[in-house]
Parts: C-alpha cells; sequence; structure tokens
C-alpha cells in the first residue's frame, strides 16, 4: 500500500505500567502490533494497540512525547495521569513522523472544544464506537494556526518533546485500513493533505514506492537528475529500521542515502574467492547478524557492481539463509543507471554489467525507469543529455558544446569547478591554487568518533578528516543546508572571511546570493558489524577541481569540463549532467569521440523499454487490485 495518512503504524510496541517511582510494574511487548489512531462514541483520541487478536485501547486525554529518536523509528507515549507508557519501535520512520504529527495537531485542536463532564457522557448513551481518525485536512491545519497564532503549524524536532501534546481532532476517518485485524469504519474520500517532506513523489516515483511496499524485488532507473537518491531516501523511510539494510557500491554514495557500502554489510571481501570461502566469511558473527536480520536489501549506484560479485551475493545469501528462495527470500531495492559508471574493471578483462548476473532475472521481479528530469529545468539541455547518455551526438549537439567553451560563467568571484577524470589531477590543482593565495592558512580538523578508524570514515565521508582555507578559497558546500535558499550539497562559494573567535569559523558568499557562517554538520554512517561512526566538520571542500566520481549526485552550479582524458563509458554524460544549465557549463577541446555509451548496456534498456508496456499493465493491475483489498 502507498501512502501515509497518519493514523496508522506496523511496528513493535512494549506498553509498561509504571509505579509512582516510575518503575515498571508490568511489561507487555508485541513484536508485530497494528497501532492506530481513532475517535470513540464521545469524539476522545483513543490508541489502539492490536496484537492480531485482541485490542487495547487507551484514551490520549493528557500525555507526553519523546520524539528523540524519531528518526530511528522510536518513540515514547508516556500517557497521564493513568503512569502508562507506550514504547513504539521499528517503525518506518517517515510513517512515525506523519503519525506524530497527526497526533499532535489533532489533540490540540481537541483541546480547544469543550469535553463532555462524566453526566453529560451517562446522559448521552451512546453505544460504544471505535471510527480511526482521518488524515490531516485544511481545517485542522488553520485550526492549530489560530490557536498557536502562527503562519504555520510546527512540525516535530528531534529532541525530547517533553510538553503534553496537544489534542482533540475535528470528527476524522481513516481513508483505508491497512489491517483486517480490527473493524475500522473507513471513509475512502477523505486524502492526507500534510506531507512531511517538502517536495512530493511524481507518478513515476510514487509507482516506484508503491512496487516496493508490496514485497515486489524492484530494479528502477533513470538518467542523471531524475530524482533516485531522493526517492531512495523515501524508500528507506517507508521500511521498518531493524530489517532494513541501505548500501551503496561506493562509500560516498552509502553516506548520502545514510548507509553503508554493500562491500561492508556482505562481509565477503570482494567477492573473488571460491564460493565456500564467500559463506564462510559470511557466517563470522558479526556479519551473519546482517543477513539473517535483513528482510529488505537496498543497494544504490548498482552500475558500479559486477556481475560476478551480484551473483556470489545471491548464493551466499540462500546458502546462509538456509533458504531457496531467490536472495534468500530478502527483498532487493535496486537502484542506479547503467549508462553512467561502469564496474571497475579489474586487469584486463572488461567488467561484467549487474544485469549480466546469472541470477538478475532470476531475483528482479520489477524494473521500472524514472524519466522526469528534476536538475535541469531547460528542455534543450536536457534534450542535450539524453542524446550524450546514448552516446549520440549529433552535429547540433557538437556545435552547443564546443560553443560552450566560451561561456563566461564566473561571477562575484566564484570561479568554474573543474571536472577532472583523474583524482591526482583534483589534488594537484586544488593544493596548487590554494598555495597561490595570500594570506594565512585556516585548518579544521574533523571530529571523529573514533580516531582509529580514520579510513573507514575517510572513504565514506563527502568531508575530508583536515581542511584547509584562505580568503579567497574556492569551496564547495557538501550537504543539503536548506534547499529553499538554494544551499544545497554542489552550491559553489567562495570563503570572504573567518570569525575572530577560536573556533574561526568560515564565511562563505555562495552563487544564491546568501552568505553563511559555516558551523560544524554530522555525518553518520554504518560501519561493518553495525556500528555507526559519526564525523563533525564544516560541509566544505576546496572546489577549483573535483573528480567525477565525486561528483555523483551532485548540482553543480559553474562548471569546466576537459573530456580529453575521458577513458570509460557514461564518463563523459556524468560529468555534463552535473551541470545546472548550459549557461553554467563550459566544455573545453571538446571532441564527439569521447562520447561513448556502453553497446551492452544500450540492448538491455532497449529490452527493458520492449517489455516496458507489459510491465506497466501488470503494476497498474496490482495497484488497481491493492485499491480493491484495502
Amino acid at each position: 500500500m502507498l501512502g501515509d495518512d497518519g493514523a496508522q503504524l506496523q511496528c513493535c510496541v512494549t506498553v509498561e505500567h509504571l509505579d509512582s517511582c516510575g518503575q515498571a510494574t508490568r511489561r507487555q511487548v508485541i513484536r508485530k502490533a497494528c497501532v492506530i489512531l481513532g475517535r470513540n462514541e464521545f469524539q476522545e483520541i483513543i490508541l489502539r494497540v492490536h496484537d492480531g487478536k485482541v485490542s487495547q485501547n487507551h484514551h490520549l486525554k493528557e500525555f507526553r512525547l519523546f520524539t528523540k529518536f524519531a528518526r530511528d523509528g522510536k518513540c515514547t507515549i508516556k500517557l497521564l495521569p493513568g503512569n502508562i507508557q507506550v514504547l513504539l519501535s521499528n517503525c518506518p520512520p517517515d510513517s512515525l513522523r506523519l503519525f506524530l504529527k497527526t497526533l499532535s495537531i489533532k489533540h490540540l485542536a481537541w483541546q480547544s472544544s469543550k469535553p463532555l463532564s462524566d453526566r453529560e457522557k451517562l446522559k448521552a448513551a451512546l453505544p460504544r464506537s471505535f471510527e480511526a481518525i482521518s488524515p490531516l485536512q485544511q481545517k485542522d491545519l488553520q485550526k492549530v494556526n489560530e490557536l498557536r497564532g502562527e503562519a504555520a503549524p510546527r512540525g516535530l524536532t528531534d529532541r525530547t518533546n517533553t510538553r503534553p501534546a496537544a489534542g482533540r481532532g475535528p470528527q476524522v476517518k481513516r481513508p483505508r485500513s491497512d489491517t483486517n485485524l480490527s473493524p475500522v469504519k473507513t471513509n475512502p474520500s477523505k486524502k492526507p493533505i500534510l506531507s512531511l517532506q517538502s517536495h512530493k513523489l511524481n507518478k513515476e516515483q510514487a509507482a516506484v514506492l508503491r512496487a516496493v511496499l508490496s514485497g515486489k524485488n524492484v530494479f528502477f532507473t533513470g538518467s542523471a537528475g531524475t530524482g533516485k537518491s531522493f526517492l531512495l531516501k523515501r524508500i528507506i523511510g517507508s521500511l521498518p529500521p531493524k530489517s532494513t539494510y541501505a548500501t551503496a557500491s561506493t562509500g560516498v554514495a552509502a553516506c548520502h542515502i545514510g548507509g553503508t557500502t554493500l562491500h561492508s554489510f556482505a562481509g565477503i571481501g570482494s567477492g573473488s574467492g571460491p564460493l565456500e570461502q564467500c559463506i564462510e566469511l559470511a557466517q563470522r558473527p558479526g556479519v551473519l547478524q546482517h543477513w539473517t536480520s535483513c528482510r529488505h536489501l537496498i543497494i544504490d549506484e548498482v552500475s558500479m557492481v559486477d556481475a560476478q560479485f551480484f551473483d556470489k551475493l545471491e548464493s551466499v545469501a540462500r546458502s546462509v539463509r538456509r533458504s531457496t528462495q531467490p536472495f534468500g527470500g530478502i527483498q532487493l531495492i535496486v537502484c542506479g543507471d547503467f549508462l553512467q559508471l561502469p564496474p571497475v574493471s579489474k586487469g584486463k578483462e572488461k567488467a561484467s554489467f549487474c544485469f549480466q548476473a546469472r541470477s538478475w532475472r532470476k531475483v528482479i521481479q520489477v524494473n521500472m525507469e524514472l524519466t522526469e528530469v528534476r536538475r535541469q529545468t531547460e528542455q534543450n539541455f536536457i534534450s542535450l543529455l539524453q542524446a550524450v547518455r546514448v552516446g549520440r551526438v549529433t552535429e547540433e549537439v557538437t556545435a552547443k558544446l564546443l560553443k560552450s567553451s566560451s561561456h563566461q560563467i564566473e561571477r562575484d568571484g566564484i570561479l568554474a569547478t573543474r571536472l577532472c577524470t583523474h583524482k591526482d589531477d583534483v589534488e594537484l590543482t586544488n593544493q596548487s591554487k590554494l598555495q597561490q593565495l595570500p594570506g594565512s592558512v585556516h585548518v579544521f580538523e574533523a571530529v571523529d568518533s573514533d580516531p582509529e578508524l580514520v579510513k573507514t570514515m575517510d572513504a565514506h565521508s563527502p568531508v575530508s578528516r583536515l581542511i584547509q582555507l584562505k580568503v579567497g578559497a574556492q569551496v564547495m558546500l557538501t550537504k543539503n543546508l536548506d534547499v529553499a535558499r538554494g544551499l544545497v550539497n554542489g552550491a559553489r562559494g567562495v570563503v570572504v572571511a573567518f570569525d575572530s573567535g577560536k573556533n574561526g569559523l568560515p564565511h562563505v558568499r555562495f552563487l544564491c546570493g546568501a552568505t553563511e557562517v559555516m558551523k560544524l554538520e554530522r555525518w553518520v554512517f554504518k560501519a561493518s558489524g553495525g556500528i555507526h561512526l559519526s564525523r563533525q566538520q564544516i560541509p566544505l571542500k576546496l572546489a577549483w577541481a573535483i573528480s567525477i566520481h565525486k561528483s555523483q549526485g551532485m548540482t553543480l552550479d559553474c562548471v569546466e569540463i576537459s573530456l580529453a582524458r575521458v577513458f570509460e563509458s557514461g564518463q563523459a554524460y556524468v560529468a555534463l549532467s552535473r551541470a545546472r544549465s548550459l549557461e553554467g557549463l563550459r566544455v573545453m577541446d571538446f571532441d564527439p569521440r569521447v562520447v561513448r555509451a556502453d553497446p551492452d548496456v544500450l540492448l538491455f534498456y532497449k529490452k527493458l523499454k520492449k517489455e516496458r508496456l507489459l510491465m506497466q499493465a501488470s503494476m497498474d493491475d496490482f495497484v488497481n487490485n491493492d485499491h480493491e483489498n484495502s
């Protein structure tokens, strides 16, 4: 089922009855519970916890919310004055946030109306009822805005919220029930109007999420800038955290989605050893726990995973999970664009793509493609990039790229970032340019959670352990700070000053017009054994030059590209598609011969397109059946 209406959760629930000292005197754990927000016959808000056989109802007249770990799918609702606390865990994080927001807003609205007295309830003589609460409507938000005297309702924070959360909601009904465990009246005409995310999914992205939530093994692809990473984050937020493992073929890609590398998850080294050896490695205590607890495995940037490794993983999964099902019964959500960077070849032999693996067709049930480009808005530039992606370089494309060499894209002291094919060129360029600047160097050292694992952190983190800056240094933002203002991952700027305090934080003027003081940001990623590592550092990197590999996932405002040394299929496309616009792009020494698309990949996508109509029809059938069964 797609979509959260904010009134229902599937998760693990622990109900604790506390004594006057706050100690639990009675505890009930329900591993697979259905939690529903509803109303009784007096329009009071009820929290119903269902274990599949019987339900228990808790009045939500006065309560406290503890939401510090909502991002990890955990929350505690402490019911007052009954001294009962309901601990929710393993909730899909996005569903939990919407659930808590719905609860807070509905409760605040309910509190503003006059509750019935016990006498009035007796006189009403209403039959007992329970109706699931409806999604948040515009009237709820308006009422709460009036009560708060603010322009917009506050969202949840990740801090502990100890104020009594608010609440009575207007009469509300659920558009559907996700469970047949308990009879719940529903009203399919009401739709939720509140979205937690600043951007909604488009129809294609929503179809992918629907397929994932139906339990299918999904491969979704799309050209650069179609929102693959954005969708992946939404998918991760829609799945239970304990059984979901987010991985990627590279450390930086893994960091973007808050996961770990695929090699780290698998624990089988490079996978080049014999299968028996790989199975032995996967059965080591720390690694085996990954394999046995995993129910949903996400693999990003799959274009860089080679076929041999994928087949090894599939065999290992079946063996260690003692299952004959493809991939040992793990649901696979695989994402990437095979027309971008290919797997790294070992020796002279060309590495095979993942889709050429023997197990690929057996494992992947649904193939889907995102076609709506979000990074670029100019249709002419989008068409140019689509032609380069498939290796077609017409005279018109060549003319436009040759003409771009004269583009003057520097402004406000911000120079173009040079995209390089080789990382050695990047280091040399950035260091020499920094040395040429006058003034003293300011050094920023990262605060790492485990200094002994510096190499692991360097592989995963988009920021270095040491960052050296001067006034005039060309820099790039390495984290989304404020999307609405253009302060996004890849935003270009120049250092204009440093704080006078002991920290000496840099002031950066960005192309979007904002001048910001760069404070420490935190990146959290998982290492082998499931341990969480973190790095605190200013979110900047030197930006006179950057490698094509490191630019994946970034949107660059002003970029200069030399394609003379392109050595892989798809590399020219990856480089060009980083640019937000043709006006912000300068291509030096363009030669149409460097634009190549791998023929095996083109054939694979051609076959997919032939099968796509059939696949789309079956997806539509699935969706229709899904709604009918709701």
